[in-house]
C-alpha cells in the first residue's frame, strides 16, 4: 500500500522549480518576464496572476517563464506555448477567434437591440 501512495506523497514534497521565486540575472529579461506573468491567469487560484499566487503550479509556471525568456524567446512565443499547453483560458487576454467570436459580438448585439425597442417605444414622437 505505501508504494501505491509514494508517488502522490513525493508530489507534495517536491522543492519548487529553481526560478519560481528566484528572478533573472538580466534586469531587461526580468522586466519582460514579470510583465508577461501578471497577464497569465494561475489555474489553481483562477483569481491570481502566477505573479501573485503561490499556488506550487503557478510557480512551476513562473519557472517555465522565466527559463523560456531567459534562452531567447519572446513573451507571445511564451504566452503561445502556455496557451497551447493549458488552453486559452491561462492568458487574461482573450484571442478572437471562430470559438470565441460570439462572445465579443453579442454584447454588441445585445446593446444594438436594447436601444432599438427603447427608439422604437420612446423615439417616435406622437403624431
Amino acid at each position: 500500500m505505501a508504494l501505491v501512495a509514494a508517488p502522490a506523497l513525493a508530489q507534495g514534497n517536491a522543492p519548487p522549480a529553481p526560478y519560481a521565486y528566484r528572478q533573472l540575472d538580466d534586469p531587461a529579461q526580468e522586466a519582460a518576464a514579470q510583465e508577461l506573468m501578471e497577464t497569465l491567469r494561475c489555474l489553481k487560484c483562477q483569481s491570481q496572476s502566477i505573479a501573485d499566487s503561490d499556488a506550487p503550479m503557478a510557480g512551476d509556471m513562473r519557472h517555465q517563464v522565466r527559463i523560456r525568456i531567459a534562452a531567447g524567446e519572446q513573451p507571445e512565443e511564451v504566452r503561445a506555448w502556455l496557451m497551447q499547453r493549458y488552453g486559452d483560458y491561462v492568458s487574461y487576454a482573450p484571442v478572437v477567434s471562430a470559438r470565441t467570436w460570439p462572445l465579443f459580438a453579442l454584447p454588441v448585439v445585445f446593446l444594438l437591440t436594447i436601444a432599438a425597442v427603447l427608439w422604437r417605444r420612446f423615439g417616435k414622437g406622437k403624431a
